[in-house]
C-alpha cells in the first residue's frame, strides 16, 4: 500500500478490449427488459431505426424492412422514439 492519499495509479486496470471487433462474440441483449417489435404495414423502411441504433443490431431483410438481432439489442427504445410512422413498438419481454 502506498503512503499517502491514494491515485489513480493505485487502482488496478478494469477490463481491456485487447482486440478491435470482439464485441460480436458477446451476446449482450439477455437483461433487457422491453424489445422492439415492428408492423411492416407502416414501416416505409427509411432506415431512420438502422441509423439511431447506438449498438448497431437493426439489420435489413431481404424484403427491405428491418428487424433487431435480439442477442444484442439492449432494449433502450431509440429505434422506436425515432421512428417516423410509428412502425415499432416497445413491448415487455414477457408479451411477445
Amino acid at each position: 500500500m502506498a503512503d499517502g492519499p491514494l491515485t489513480w495509479k493505485n487502482f488496478i486496470g478494469g477490463f481491456v478490449v485487447d482486440k478491435p471487433g470482439n464485441a460480436a462474440e458477446y451476446q449482450t441483449g439477455g437483461w433487457r427488459s422491453q424489445k422492439p417489435v415492428w408492423d411492416n404495414t407502416k414501416c416505409i423502411k427509411c432506415g431512420v431505426c438502422y441509423i439511431y441504433c447506438p449498438e448497431p443490431c437493426i439489420r435489413q431483410t431481404a424484403e427491405g424492412y428491418f428487424e433487431s438481432d435480439l442477442f444484442y439489442c439492449k432494449g433502450c427504445g431509440i429505434c422506436a422514439r425515432e421512428c417516423w410512422t410509428n412502425a415499432i413498438k416497445m413491448v415487455q419481454e414477457e408479451e411477445v
